[in-house]
Formats: structure tokens, sequence, C-alpha cells
């Protein structure tokens, strides 16, 4: 890896960040707050956010196994996703390299940032190859994106691949995890302190059923996170996201039973689906979603819709023509779909 000053755009190296109010008597008591031109009265809404959600990334840090110093939390993951292009690349010279089909935020943030989008296609069982991703990148290359498990394919990306594009390619790697609460395999933040390039992002939004209060997570080294608490906005996690979190790092047991009860409704939905006389093939997944190919995907996909049933069709997307990915729902959701689809001619 190069030293990440090297990597860092230079107008960022160089930025004096925004210093909030809440942030200039850290580590002393305070009882009056007449600094931030708040109003005094409707509490505590009246308040201003912590701006680094001090509180939070402690009891995160005590779940995820990492220190609080390696968390970044933004409104999304789409926020971490376009501070990679706003810290690390610079408009008009650099570019990314991708796995391709991915999810679509990396593109649309490479062309919001004037940044250009480097795809490399999957093989044919949706892996990627190190050695393509490897040649794409040229000197000017600052980021390869990898999204494990992948969206929309579901599966997971070999592990010795990333292994190999992490020590080889000597920009920024983000690893895409925003389905890892559904697999069974180790999360690679566990491996931060061998990978110093490395950023894993990961959600509340999927297993942890808060997709509505926009919380994402960024894993990496204290000096990434440092530089991505440089740019982002002040006060980008507000108080309600930050006070909801807690309450659900609070209930770990219900996250673990509505995994386990997508996991067992997903073999069911599976197996239906590839029984299905116009399906063609029902792809491995690790996600709480899988690809499916049929005959003819839009017909499908519009007979399901006039059904009230919205699935997504894949059909325009590299390597998935008719395909439709499909999410796992509740137990009733699922005999919904199942019915209707058994009933499509």
């Amino acid at each position: 890896m190069k030293n990440l000053e090297e990597l860092v755009r230079p107008n960022i190296l160089a930025l004096e960040p925004y210093s909030s109010a809440r942030n200039e008597y850290s580590g002393k008591e305070a009882r009056v707050f007449l600094d931030a031109n708040e109003n005094p009265y409707n509490g505590p809404f009246n308040r201003y956010p912590d701006p680094l959600q001090t509180e939070l990334k402690t009891r995160l840090a005590q779940v995820k196994g990492v220190s609080p110093e390696q968390i970044f939390l933004g409104n999304g993951s789409d926020e971490a996703i376009d501070l990679a292009y706003r810290c690390f690349t610079r408009p008009g010279i650099d570019n990314v390299v991708a796995i391709e089909p991915t999810y679509g935020m990396y593109r649309v943030c490479a062309d919001i940032n004037d940044v250009e989008y480097r795809p490399v296609n999957l093989d044919e069982h949706f892996q990627m190859s190190a050695d393509k991703m490897l040649e794409a990148c040229d000197e000017k290359t600052k980021i390869v994106w990898i999204c494990s498990p992948n969206n929309p394919t579901g599966n997971h990306i070999g592990q010795e691949e990333i292994i190999k594009v992490l020590q080889q390619f000597h920009g920024i790697v983000v690893l895409d995890e925003a389905y890892a609460d559904f697999s069974r395999r180790p999360s690679f933040r566990l491996a931060l302190q061998h990978f110093p390039n490395l950023i894993v992002m990961q959600t509340f939004s999927k297993a942890w059923g808060c997709a509505a209060i926009r919380l994402g997570m960024a894993f990496a080294s204290k000096e990434i996170v440092d530089i991505y608490n440089k740019v982002k906005y002040p006060y980008n996690v507000n108080l309600l996201t930050q006070q909801h979190a807690m309450r659900a790092l609070d209930d770990m047991e219900s996250i673990e039973q509505w995994i386990n009860l997508l996991l067992e409704e997903r073999s069911i939905v599976m197996r239906a689906v590839q029984a299905l006389p116009y399906c063609q093939q029902v792809f491995p997944t690790d996600a709480n979603f899988f690809l499916t190919r049929v005959d003819d995907a839009q017909r499908v996909y519009n007979y399901l819709v006039d059904q009230g049933i919205i699935v997504r069709n894949r059909t325009r997307v590299q390597l998935c023509h008719n395909c439709l990915r499909i999410t796992i729902g509740t137990k009733e959701e699922n005999s919904t779909l199942i019915g209707a689809l058994r009933r499509f001619v």
C-alpha cells in the first residue's frame, strides 16, 4: 500500500475541518450550553447530537470486535461510499475499479464525483478474478470496490481472490459487507490490522431491520476514519437514529431470531422457485435475497406487479439477462409470492 498521504486528495489532506461546538469542550463537564445558538426549550431535541456518536461507537465496538476509533458511522452506507470518492479521488483525473454486476451506487457516486469507473465482469459463477481486477488498475486507480455477499448476485466473492487484491493493490480497497450477517463466514473487519488499505462497510438496514433510520458503518484504520471524520458533515447522524441504534444493540436476541427465520424461509422459497416450469436456474446465495433466471423476466415481473407483489427485475444488468432478484419476506409474504408464481402461465 502507498502511504496514506499519497492516496488522500491534497486538498483533503490540508483541510481544516469544521469545529463543532460540541467538540471544543470535549473531556470537560458542562451544565449550561450557550455556545451553539440552540433553542433552550424542547429538550432533548433542541440540542445538536454528538457529532462523533461516541456512546454508540463504544457499544458497537463491543459487538463488532473492533475499537471505537476504527468505526465511522454515516447516513446510510451511501455516505461512506461517497466519502471514499471525496477523500481519495481527484475529479477528472483518478479512476476506480469495481466488480460487475454489483451495487449501483458505486457507479452513481463515481459519476457524481467525475471519476472514471472501470467495471470488470465476474465469471459465469459470479466470481471475481483478482488478476483481471489488478490488470484494470493503473497508477491513477485509487479505489477497488468489492461487494461480498454481492448485490444482485447474492454470493460470496472468493476469500483468496479478495486477499490477493488487498495484498497487491496499492490503493484503497472497499469491501461492502451489507449482507454479511446472513452468512456464517467471518467478516474482514476482524482482519483490519493486516490490511491498512481496507475499508469494510456494513449496515443497520438489512439483518438489523433498521433501514428507515439510515445508519451505515465503515470499519477501517484509525487514520482512515480520521480522514472520513474531517470531511463528513458535522452532525451527520441524528439523535433519533443514534437512540434507536442503541436500542437495537440491546436486543441482539431478536436480530438473531430474525436472521434464522429468514434463512429458513430462504430455503423454502428457493426450492419452490426452482420447481417452477419456467425457472431456468436459482443461483446460490449468502444474503437475504436470491437471483433466479426465468424464461421471460419482464413478463413475470409485470404479472407480479399486477398481483401487488414487487420484486426486482435485473434483466438489464450485466450477466443477469432474464433474472429476477427476490427478497425474502415474512412467511405470509413468501407464501403469497409462491402462490402467485405457481399460477403464472
